[in-house]
């Protein structure tokens, strides 16, 4: 879990409280992340106290309520050591909501609805790319504009997906489309599906 360990890579500079960790997060990680939701926050450290990699101590304040002061425990630098000596996984893997509105559109058959999806794409990703590049020279820290960068990056590579499903579905003139659409919708295996569906509906009637 990012968050998780970015709290702990901030704890570990020295104990912390929770709007004083928010504010540390969103200078570090730069605007591209968006506001961390203080409540969800809250959840973290909770977790992460219940798991025994962070201490919290109630310290009283003069006028204020008390403060809840949150500190690394060893058992947490061993974790937030472990996290950055490890390679990091998409976290969604390849399943992506893009991907599947192609999909669809692939398999009607329709030209016109495959150019729409592609096209509002292209135009959604050009208009993050403007963004991301006006973020990008308003900012003087040089770990966000490196964050920043890489955001780019990523935007860059679905344009080339979106450049290259165009290519594959609209580039023969139709005739894939028409594979496709032509292609009978998938049915259980024999002995898979549909026998668990009757054997429950067979209980179920018992």
């Amino acid at each position: 879990m990012a968050i998780q360990h970015a709290v702990l890579a901030l704890l570990a500079r020295g104990p912390s409280y929770g709007y004083e960790l928010k504010g540390a997060f969103e200078a570090a990680v730069g605007p591209q992340w968006g506001p961390l939701n203080i409540g969800h926050l809250y959840q973290i450290l909770d977790r992460l106290s219940r798991d025994g990699l962070v201490v919290a101590e109630r310290q009283p304040q003069p006028v204020k309520p008390d403060r809840v002061v949150y500190e690394i425990t060893p058992a947490g630098r061993t974790e937030l050591d472990r996290w950055l000596t490890e390679p990091s996984p998409r976290s969604g893997g390849f399943r992506d909501d893009f991907f599947l509105k192609v999909t669809a559109a692939a398999r009607s058959g329709d030209a016109g609805t495959v150019r729409t999806v592609l096209g509002n794409q292209r135009g959604h990703l050009m208009r993050e790319l403007r963004n991301l590049d006006g973020l990008r020279r308003k900012t003087d820290d040089p770990v966000v504009r490196l964050l920043l960068s890489a955001a780019t990056r990523h935007v860059e590579a679905d344009l080339a997906f979106v450049d290259d499903a165009e290519s594959a579905l609209l580039g023969d003139g139709g005739a894939l489309l028409a594979t496709l659409a032509a292609e009978p919708v998938p049915t259980p295996a024999a002995g898979t599906g549909t026998r668990a569906h009757g054997a429950g509906e067979s209980r179920a009637a018992g």
